[in-house]
């Protein structure tokens, strides 16, 4: 299956606690941190809710 690289870009601090729950499940904790994910419909969901904070990226 294929792999993203997902990358946080921006501060989650002044955003609603479901999306600062939702950078944690992504395993996002440090601003620049960038995570390896596989690509299934749980992870783009997770994406698309915190999309203006993360850049996404296929993984190698």
């Amino acid at each position: 299956m294929a792999k993203i690289a997902i990358t946080l870009i921006k501060s989650g601090i002044k955003y609603k606690f479901d999306q600062k729950d939702t950078l944690e499940s992504l395993g996002l904790k440090r601003l620049h941190q960038t995570v390896v994910q596989e690509d299934n419909q749980a992870i783009r969901g997770m994406i698309q809710k915190v999309r203006h904070l993360v850049t996404v990226a296929e993984a190698e």
